[in-house]
């Protein structure tokens, strides 16, 4: 017998750029967990689901797949859309760990979200910004999904508060309409670009920023923008950008550095940059099996009953979930070519 996990991954579109390192240390944490036990005595296996496809494409895969038996979970990074294409169908069925960044809010039974959300993430790196970077009006350039625009009105409701001003915000439904986003940040007084963009289109919004120049005066935040947008994008697109997360490859935690040498061995010395997008990926595979210990049974009412209060120690440090949200450390760091730099633990 196995225990099976659904990997939903974007094996297209702007996430794709995240998912080559997702699949290896996905393949790290099964290789692990399986060394140790399993998952409820049974061996770890996983099927990738193209979550770069149509939400309704999506949830037709993930449906038949429980309707027949053939998973017992439900993981992988991919976008809110994703999210709340899959969740009526798995909600108070199987477990379903959701370790994107992503609005907060999520609150049915057996979804267990491990990711960033606004409040934790964005709230102190503003904080930080204007303390000590002196910036105090944002605007606002995001993908054009429930994300981005959830997680503005987020920024918005909390920026009197902080000292802040929003500026402007812009949407985008495509690279093509970043020429525009920069024509309204050029023209507006903006001291800094809170991008809230998804991989590749995060990279080409950075190239072209700084072929405006625009990237000499004006920070740029991004709560998911990680080291392989920054080779995508380039190492001259990148002064004053800052990133933040609860990990980076650049941490310097005992567990950071432990988990990059088990990777990098794992993949015999050549793999894609682990990021916090793929990394993210190793957590809820760790949180699952973690789950299922504490329950003693993989059925969504047990794990409901335990998850508040589990912790995971990891290269995150001590994930401690509250309800079904996990609170984590959460990091800024600066970009130094196509790597970070941690420069404060928020």
């Amino acid at each position: 017998m196995v225990f099976s996990v659904a990997m939903v991954l974007p094996l297209q579109g702007p996430g794709g750029i995240y998912t080559p390192a997702a699949e290896a240390v996905t393949d790290l944490a099964v290789a692990e967990i399986n060394a140790s036990g399993g998952i409820a005595g049974e061996q770890l296996t996983t099927v990738v689901i193209d979550g770069g496809a149509p939400p309704g494409q999506v949830q037709t895969e993930i449906r038949q797949l429980v309707d027949q038996g053939l998973i017992q979970a439900v993981s992988g990074w991919h976008i809110s859309t994703v999210r709340h294409a899959i969740a009526p169908v798995v909600a108070g069925r199987i477990p379903y760990l959701y370790p994107a960044v992503y609005e907060g809010g999520e609150k049915r039974s057996g979804i267990y979200c491990i990711g960033e959300v606004p409040s934790a993430q964005l709230t102190p790196a503003l904080q930080w910004l204007k303390r000590h970077r002196h910036v105090r009006r944002w605007f606002i350039v995001g993908d054009d999904y429930v994300w981005p625009r959830r997680t503005s009105m987020t920024v918005a409701g909390y920026a009197s508060a902080l000292g802040l001003d929003i500026v402007g915000a812009i949407f985008l439904r495509g690279t093509h309409q970043v020429p525009a986003a920069l024509d309204a940040v050029a023209h507006s007084s903006a001291e800094g670009v809170l991008m809230l963009m998804v991989g590749e289109n995060a990279a080409v919004f950075n190239s072209r920023f700084a072929a405006r120049s625009l990237h000499e005066k004006v920070v740029r935040l991004s709560p998911l923008t990680d080291e392989n947008t920054l080779l995508a994008g380039g190492p001259t697109t990148t002064s004053h950008l800052y990133s933040t997360a609860g990990y980076f490859r650049s941490l310097a935690t005992a567990e950071a550095i432990e988990l990059q040498g088990r990777y990098l061995q794992h993949e015999k010395g050549v793999a894609p940059a682990l990021s916090g997008p793929a990394e993210s990926c190793y957590e809820s595979l760790h949180t699952l099996r973690l789950l299922v210990e504490r329950a003693s049974s993989a059925e969504v009412k047990a794990l409901d009953a335990v998850v508040d209060g589990t912790t995971l120690v990891s290269a995150r440090g001590s994930v401690v979930f509250e309800g079904n949200h996990a609170r984590q450390q959460i990091y800024l760091a600066q970009a130094a070519g196509v790597d970070f730099s941690v420069v404060a633990a928020l």
